[in-house]
């Protein structure tokens, strides 16, 4: 049994390198596969993920890392902080797992919420002053003894308690602090008599600002856990950015290793380590770039003098990249041989430590030039202020009413429309072959008509063209412009069994040719409502990509943002009136640290309106944001200067709405009133009641009415019922104005 965490890693990507996990978790919702069935496909992935990471030369292998849906999920399950309406349903443990993620029947879901500034979403805990927690599971214990009995000794890894409570809802969560160490003290005795040596426990929220009391509170939860005579050793992490005021607490308690994230942060030096192992978290474990290898050993090697011991890890888990490489088999040489997945950073993080210690040589530093386009950095050169101006909103608003001649209340979707195994099937034969161009585009068209026929049957009142064509809203914009670069088996979990492939940004980006406007002016040509034009923002092209780390990220903003204008000026030429460009990520970019966000918000903002002030003033421009804490960003929001505003809303039950009221937002604003996350379809009484609130912050001709979200994840089956009851609600509000 190791005594040292050496090399390690501080999580693994849990969906299956061919996303396993996605297809059986959805098989088994489906009713096609029983619960055993689903367990089995669980077992098989952990199994190959612990014998990867030990054949791979790690000293320390996380455990526990493995989730059918979400680790915050698994965190609340495992200490009985489940909602009385779950309780109440009387199912099975595992359906009422998915119950809390998805929702059942008349038990809305949880809230679901970014995990910090990623991509991946959480389900938010919520707690009261009559939780209970209780230790009720044994995850962490059963697949300790799975990877035990496979000849893998894991290091279980634990949500932090203090960061538990701190993403989770409910008033006063930190004075549940002791009773929830009661229930981690449990464990970590449980653990410690299976044989279990070392525990990382996870306490990601302390990189970002914490107050007096929240320092405190870490203080005493690893002074407690610390005291412990019968536990295993402790690994506390903190990742995604540098632990500031927290580090000096940490160190002060009698955890064994504290991980430091050197990546995003700066090397620490504090006498304070010299009894600790720190582990230096020198590979980046969200984007896919290669590791300078000499420059992370002589960055490891700054903390020689600092710490006890030092270790080499990844800067966070490797959830947030892919899983192999060497699966790809169409990426250009030149960009090719500067990536590394989450297989290729595990050999990276082996090799580091083997060098820190001197048994191999680091290597040369990296030596490549990212792809540059004079024509693109000329136009960046020569932008001004006027660039990012339109016309005063109360001009826009009179010509785009004169123009639209929307009632109040006006009706729409969000975007996307269920996508079917017939369009999946098509896309899949155009690449193949299989289907030849005209084909596809005959496909996509009588997909479109049937889209547009649907929506004006139900009694929208702006449509959409449902965007078959496209197989996510930031790789298809990747696959057209220029200095990208795509995958074939690059998948990562977003949430649940929401799995994306996000683009590699590479070089300079810019338009070769229009994008959308086909699509769009098709879908106009067959109706007289009007036609939202779909575009993804320059932020959120930029969140849900790997982006190059060779230049500022306005900088690259501002490339992505000029396509768009480009884009958007051709749509108005082909007759489009409303266009909308989706920012769902604009907060979840936000530095975790407050002295960060004026300079973030400064060009996030700026690049949004070099995309859209070009358009004309009686061009309506829509933006959407989703699943995030707006209240942070509610000025960053006004400043977009977009027409309308759509916002998720329906889990929260309208939280929006008290920020929205207490700044004054004067422009439309559409907040969520259908969860499209969850398969429950919303009676109209429901939507009634939402919007009811929604009229008491929002005069009726600035309020718009619509889903949370992009259909493409649910069916048919629940989506026509849900905005049919979404139209009739909204007639019924719509009478009492």
């Amino acid at each position: 049994m190791t005594t040292t965490i050496g090399a390690t890693v501080l999580g693994y990507p849990r969906i299956g390198p061919r996303r396993e996990l996605k297809r059986a978790v959805e098989r088994y919702w489906s009713g096609a596969i029983d619960a055993p069935a689903l367990h089995a496909v669980g077992a098989e992935l952990r199994a190959a993920t612990w014998l990867d990471l030990r054949d791979a030369g790690l000293d320390s292998v996380p455990g526990n890392t493995f989730s059918y849906y979400d680790q915050v999920l698994d965190t609340a399950v495992l200490f009985d902080a489940v909602p009385q309406r779950f309780r109440a349903l009387g199912l099975s443990e595992v359906d009422t797992y998915f119950a809390m993620a998805r929702g059942h029947d008349h038990a809305p879901p949880l809230e679901l919420t970014k995990w910090f500034d990623t991509n991946y979403h959480y389900l938010v805990p919520e707690l009261g002053p009559d939780t209970e927690f209780r230790l009720v599971g044994d995850k962490p214990v059963a697949e300790y003894r799975e990877a035990r009995a496979l000849g893998v000794t894991t290091r279980p890894v634990l949500l932090g308690p203090v960061t538990f409570l701190l993403l989770a809802k409910g008033d006063r969560r930190l004075d549940l602090l002791d009773r929830l160490l009661d229930c981690y003290a449990e464990l970590l005795r449980t653990l410690a008599a299976e044989g279990v040596e070392w525990v990382q426990l996870d306490e990601p929220a302390f990189v970002g600002d914490r107050s007096p009391d929240d320092l405190a509170a870490l203080r005493r939860a690893h002074e407690r856990l610390g005291a412990l005579t019968d536990r295993p050793k402790l690994l506390v992490t903190g990742y995604y950015g540098d632990l500031g005021p927290a580090l000096d607490v940490l160190a002060s308690t009698p955890v064994e290793a504290i991980a430091v994230d050197l990546v995003a942060g700066p090397v620490p030096a504090l006498h304070s380590l010299r009894d600790k192992t720190v582990v230096a978290g020198v590979v980046d474990g969200r984007n896919v770039w290669r590791t300078d290898v000499p420059a992370a050993v002589a960055k490891a090697a700054m903390l020689l003098g600092t710490a006890g011991e030092v270790a080499v890890s990844t800067s966070s888990t490797l959830l947030h990249v892919p899983y192999d490489l060497d699966a790809e088999r169409s990426l250009e040489p030149g960009v090719r041989e500067r990536l590394a997945f989450a297989r290729q950073k595990v050999r990276e993080v082996v090799h580091i430590a083997q060098a820190l210690r001197g048994a191999v040589d680091a290597g040369r530093a990296l030596g490549v030039t990212p792809r540059r386009d004079d024509h693109v950095r000329a136009r960046i050169a020569s932008l001004r202020p006027a660039h990012r101006e339109r016309a005063p909103y109360a001009e826009r608003a009179a010509a785009q009413q004169a123009r639209l001649g929307l009632p109040p209340l006006a009706t729409t979707t969000i975007g996307s429309f269920p996508q079917t195994s017939a369009i999946r099937t098509a896309r899949a034969d155009v690449r193949t072959g299989r289907l030849d161009e005209a084909g596809y585009v005959a496909r996509m068209r009588e997909e479109i008509g049937r889209v547009i026929a649907l929506q004006e049957d139900i009694g929208l009142d702006v449509l959409v063209h449902g965007e078959p064509e496209r197989n996510d809203m930031v790789q298809y914009f990747a696959e057209h412009l220029d200095g990208f670069a795509t995958t074939e088996a690059g998948w990562v979990q977003s949430y649940g069994s929401r799995c994306v492939r996000p683009p590699i940004l590479h070089g300079d980006v810019s338009r070769p040719a229009p994008i959308t406007v086909p699509w769009s002016s098709y879908a106009q040509s067959l109706t007289d409502r009007p036609v939202k034009g779909m575009l993804t923002g320059p932020v959120t092209i930029l969140a849900w990509s790997f982006v190059r780390d060779d230049q500022p990220l306005a900088e690259t903003a501002a490339q992505v943002a000029l396509a768009l204008r480009d884009e958007i000026r051709d749509l108005e030429a082909a007759g489009v009136r409303i266009v909308q460009v989706d920012e769902p990520a604009l907060r979840e970019l936000l530095p975790l640290r407050a002295d960060d966000h004026a300079a973030y918000l400064e060009w996030a903002v700026g690049a949004f309106r070099l995309a859209t002030a070009g358009a004309s003033p009686a061009t309506q421009i829509h933006t959407h944001l989703c699943y995030s804490e707006f209240g942070e960003v509610i000025d960053a929001i006004d400043g977009l200067d977009a027409d309308v505003t759509t916002i998720e809303a329906a889990r929260s039950k309208m939280e929006i709405l008290d920020d929205l009221r207490s700044t004054g937002f004067g422009r439309g604003v559409g907040p969520g009133v259908y969860d499209i996350h969850s398969p429950r379809v919303p009676d109209a009484d429901e939507v009634v009641s939402l919007l009811t609130a929604a009229v008491r912050a929002v005069p009726g001709s600035r309020l718009w009415v619509n889903p949370d979200c992009g259909l493409k994840t649910r069916g048919y089956a629940e989506v026509e019922p849900a905005l049919r009851n979404l139209v009739t609600a909204t007639k019924q509000v719509r009478a009492s104005l």
